[in-house]
């Protein structure tokens, strides 16, 4: 079939073709019931299926002779240390892993939460606990007390699997006075906490409650995976919420791995053998779909990388790593490659790694502006993919299809644009009262139901949250939170959030569209433009700029540049109210602009600054600039 052929069917026949897309799966049990509605009125795919995804992601392989194969290939340029397993390797740790949380009373449908850096054991906790049915919920290691201590209270763990500490480019963080702190805080107790020492930072233990990873493991067996229904839940992430109470996003086992088998195949052309690369961390949902599940259950071989894209050594990181894995397909955010970018600008370090192996770059988290996609395109002479996900869905919504009958060649990438619906969403623009409007009018970005395989499928322990936050605005729709439009060939261009439109005396604008305008200049490595309160006109645009490398400008003389630019790009009603130009941007750990924080500092209201924030001191440094800015 056509790329549009699958579109249709996908739309109008949706369980022919995911009964044809589930075949991917090694079922224990094939389902015969392909969608059907659960007593909440939400969807379940293959209810009647049985299977294991720790088994799909490694004994599968083993049985299929490709045991020896690498599976994980573990990359630290903060400790200096490298590591790789076969296939039966980490079949064999995941295997004796499950067997210690049996013994810690671990049973199906049981929490284990996992508070731990980017290192092997993580990923062998994660499928451990899918290889035994138990639900496992993965916190970014590092978070705050506080914070762990609400999902600790929210997903009420039995046990608890964290490390003693993490590494960052230049200091050592302690995780385990964070976690008793947590745990302390929350009103849930775990049973037992299962402590992996790393040799940078050994933790002190408490008795009758903490156990060594190293020492159970040395006396553990392995086990086999249990079959456990599709609709089982898998994992809890959780996701901010508008309330400051995040939401656990629950994944199921069934439509989860069709949907990673399916976009691993179709959407990322990787096949058995190859290397891909996420560089994302585990704590995340680019870790749970496209370091873990989604290559190992595709037989990849997959990197766990403990690093940044700069200062681990340099802005060559990437490079070096794709060299000297032969990664067929590079998987980051949009932030990464503009820190890249303002590192060196002139892609000089790329000069010194042979890229020969690398096929395509993906980038998703955030808008890829186009000034950051020509630049990639231009540097590496590579396709590069913007695409469009969320938490919640768990794989992609858009992305750039390829063409009929290849994984090798692409269809037109276009700049700006996520690239075009994947069959099984059916995407729609609407108006505020739920029209669909037509191309080149932006408007909220919603998703019509039935989602496909591997979204949500509720939020833990809170069914009414659910409905609330996704499906209350449009009846029959998902609803994104996004904003966009769709041109006239059908590409979907994301805007950003739809709380990021602003109302300037009555004009509604994208701050997308002013950073994209800004962006364009050959000077700025990255911003964010925000809408802070004006009497007069209700709300103006305020810019913030993070510039190259080596430019030789004034700041005056790049504020100036960039006012007439926005001015000659979107009109004089775009005109901005200021522009700074700073250092560094304040980001979540996933590389999300936090632009509803700036706009709170601006405007002298409350500060939530969240809990995934990367590095609290650039909200530090730029609190005394942003207090004197006054509309």
């Amino acid at each position: 079939m056509s790329f549009k052929e699958q579109q249709v069917k996908a739309k109008n026949s949706a369980e022919s073709y995911w009964l044809e897309q589930s075949e991917l799966v090694s079922w224990y049990n094939a389902p015969k019931n392909i969608l059907s509605t659960n007593q909440s009125g939400w969807t379940d795919w293959f209810a009647d299926g049985e299977l294991n995804s720790s088994y799909l992601a490694l004994d599968y392989h083993v049985e299929q002779g490709r045991g020896e194969q690498i599976a994980l290939i573990y990359d630290s340029p903060v400790t200096n240390s490298k590591e790789t397993f076969t296939f039966i390797q980490l079949t064999e740790l995941v295997a004796k892993f499950a067997d210690v949380l049996q013994k810690q009373q671990v049973v199906k449908g049981d929490r284990v939460l996992i508070y731990m850096p980017m290192i092997p054991q993580a990923v062998i906790a994660m499928l451990a606990c899918a290889r035994i049915g138990a639900v496992h919920s993965v916190v970014f290691g590092g978070f705050a007390a506080k914070e762990l201590a609400i999902r600790i209270d929210d997903a009420e763990p039995k046990v608890i699997v964290s490390a003693s500490c993490g590494i960052e480019i230049s200091k050592v963080i302690p995780y385990k006075p964070l976690l008793d702190d947590a745990i302390e805080l929350s009103s849930h107790k775990p049973s037992s906490c299962v402590l992996y020492q790393r040799e940078q930072l050994a933790a002190d233990m408490i008795d009758g409650r903490d156990e060594d990873w190293d020492t159970l493991m040395s006396t553990a067996k392995g086990i086999a995976a249990v079959s456990v229904k599709s609709t089982d839940p898998l994992y809890i992430l959780y996701t901010s919420g508008t309330t400051g109470k995040p939401k656990g996003v629950v994944r199921d086992n069934g439509g989860h791995a069709v949907a990673m088998l399916y976009s691993m195949k179709n959407i990322y052309g990787m096949n058995t053998g190859d290397t891909f690369w996420a560089a994302s961390d585990v704590g995340w949902v680019v870790g749970h779909s496209f370091i873990v599940y989604g290559p190992l259950m595709a037989g990849c071989s997959t990197i766990l990388y403990e690093g940044k894209p700069v200062r681990t050594p340099d802005a060559g990181a990437f490079w070096r790593v794709c060299e000297e894995y032969k990664v067929n397909a590079l998987f980051s955010a949009p932030t990464a490659f503009r820190a890249v970018a303002k590192e060196d600008p002139d892609a000089a370090l790329m000069k010194d790694y042979d890229l020969s192996h690398l096929k395509r770059l993906y980038l998703a988290g955030e808008r890829l502006d186009p000034a950051t996609y020509h630049w990639l395109k231009d540097k590496t002479q590579l396709p590069v993919i913007d695409h469009w996900w969320q938490t919640e869905t768990g794989w992609s919504i858009a992305s750039t299809p390829f063409a009929d009958g290849s994984n090798e060649e692409l269809m037109l990438t276009k700049a700006g644009s996520a690239g075009l619906p994947v069959p099984g969403y059916n995407v729609e623009i609407l108006d505020a009262y739920g029209e669909a409007l037509p191309a080149n009018q932006q408007g909220t970005v919603a998703i019509k139901l039935p989602m496909p395989p591997g979204c949500l499928t509720t939020v833990y322990k809170d069914e009414e949250r659910f409905k609330s936050s996704y499906l209350s605005m449009h009846d029959g729709y998902y609803v994104t939170g996004d904003g966009g439009y769709f041109d006239e060939d059908g590409y979907l261009f994301i805007m950003g959030r739809t709380d990021d439109v602003i109302n300037v005396a009555g004009h509604r604008l994208s701050t997308g569209e002013m950073e994209e305008s800004i962006s364009g200049h050959s000077a700025v490595a990255e911003c964010a433009v925000i809408g802070i309160n004006d009497t007069l006109k209700g709300q103006v645009p305020f810019g913030l700029v993070v510039i190259k490398n080596g430019i030789e400008m004034t700041d005056e003389e790049i504020a100036a540049e960039l006012k007439g630019k926005v001015r000659a790009d979107i009109g004089a009603i775009a005109s901005l109210k200021d522009l700074i130009i700073v250092e560094r941007l304040p980001k979540t750990r996933s590389g999300k602009i936090l632009r509803k924080t700036l706009r709170q500092m601006i405007d002298g209201q409350e500060i939530e600054i969240p809990s995934t924030i990367d590095d609290p001191q650039v909200l530090e440094e730029l609190s005394p600039r942003l207090t004197n800015v006054t509309s």
